[in-house]
């Protein structure tokens, strides 16, 4: 069931962007401060962060140089479409490691947890994903609604 809903909520996350130009993904909406497209470039890290680096323990980088402004801001000269795969690229190895793992397995150690007693098992992970993406799928709606007006589930 925590699958299911996250992956409804990874796609109401693209639903929601879908019909904005490149201009209105990349522009920060104010008064919040950061653009959509900046919304979906942090999701990416918070998939890495806590399906790669935590669950799986691998040895990747956590954080972007710079922490949350590099994490949350857009560089012009980086393509929309290389932030959008940035992000899918985190959620197909997240799902990859969800399919190979049962809800009661626990995290791997050298990662994000250090401790076996800290590191959390993959259904705490995924409610905490889950969680993530209910807060700010509604972050989205409330920027696109004062972009352009539309309103949406």
């Amino acid at each position: 069931m925590l699958a299911g809903y996250l992956e409804w909520y990874r796609e109401a996350l693209m639903r929601k962007i879908t019909g904005l130009s490149d201009e209105q993904l990349r522009t920060p909406v104010e008064p919040l401060g950061w653009s959509p497209l900046g919304l979906i470039q942090h999701l990416g890290w918070v998939e890495r962060r806590w399906m790669r680096w935590g669950f799986a323990a691998e040895d990747v980088v956590a954080c972007p140089p710079g922490g949350d402004d590099t994490e949350w801001n857009i560089p012009d000269d980086r393509p929309t479409a290389q932030i959008t795969a940035f992000y899918q690229d985190e959620v197909d190895k997240a799902q990859d490691l969800m399919a190979g793992a049962a809800i009661t397995d626990t995290a791997g150690i050298g990662g994000r947890f250090q401790e076996p007693g800290d590191a959390p098992s993959l259904g705490r992970i995924l409610f905490h994903l889950l969680q993530e993406y209910a807060r700010h799928t509604g972050h989205l709606d409330i920027a696109r609604e004062l972009i352009d007006g539309r309103t949406g589930e």
